[in-house]
């Protein structure tokens, strides 16, 4: 059904856009589901798609603004919820977007099966900059997840794990095959739940000291944090935290220490 209407839109998977279409009912009832989204909810979704989780939404009763940035995804979105009072199709670049300034007042949900080139980024600049998203339901390929709820000290852990943390409560509610999507990607995919929580005064100092290390993994604290945080041993020492110490070794609660005592 999905590859006919494509057909007839003359619209193919656009391997540039990380497009793979959910087609699988259950897998879209269950996201809907898990969302708690219902009458009075605003839900954001990214990259529509051809619709299907667009209409699950809907039929559960949200106002749905639906972002899509190619062209003929938007025609397909037209035919398919166009008609549909809820849905808003926005042609653009959500990547682009300031959702903060652009969804209006109140607070939304974001619920998306997510394009893997930018299902990270998409979720971590919501979270840092879109206050009014209190809480998002994403479809994001397994390792993704994995690096968004990583704990620290291990292979996936890094920066995305320490944004997360430092902005919401998270857990991974179910993983899908391959087989829910057209084309079928080569790899798994999970849904990931995410509730924003108040995020520390320090949160984006701490993102910064993060960035940084992380950028240089395999060098010391000490070293990775010369050149941008002043007596950059001795802050560490106040904090507790061993300057030889490696960036995968330290929580969000040490970046946190760390971006406080360097203001100090």
């Amino acid at each position: 059904m999905i590859r006919s209407l494509l057909d007839k839109h003359g619209v193919h998977p656009n391997q540039a856009y990380g497009q793979h279409f959910l087609v699988d009912p259950n897998i879209i009832e269950r996201i809907v589901r898990l969302s708690s989204v219902g009458p009075g909810s605003q839900v954001v979704e990214i990259g529509g798609g051809t619709g299907t989780l667009t209409a699950g939404l809907a039929a559960a009763g949200a106002e749905v603004v639906v972002y899509e940035i190619d062209a003929g995804l938007v025609r397909v979105l037209s035919d398919t919820v166009g008609r549909l009072q809820s849905v808003e199709i926005r042609h653009a670049d959500a990547g682009n977007a300031d959702l903060s300034r652009d969804l209006g007042p109140g607070t939304w949900v974001l619920v998306s099966n997510l394009p893997y080139n930018v299902g990270t980024g998409i979720v971590l600049d919501a979270l840092r900059q879109a206050s009014n998203v209190e809480r998002l339901v994403v479809l994001v390929q397994r390792e993704v997840a994995d690096r968004m709820l990583a704990p620290p000290g291990t292979r996936s852990y890094g920066l995305p794990s320490v944004i997360v943390a430092l902005h919401a409560t998270g857990k991974k509610a179910f993983t899908v095959g391959s087989e829910v999507f057209y084309p079928k990607p080569g790899v798994a995919s999970t849904v990931v739940d995410l509730v924003r929580h108040p995020a520390p005064q320090e949160a984006e100092r701490a993102i910064e000291i993060a960035s940084v290390v992380f950028g240089q993994r395999r060098k010391m604290l000490r070293r990775s944090l010369a050149d941008v945080l002043p007596g950059a041993q001795a802050v560490l020492e106040r904090c507790g935290v061993d300057p030889t110490a490696r960036p995968e070794e330290l929580g969000p609660d040490a970046y946190l220490a760390i971006a406080r005592e360097a203001v100090r």
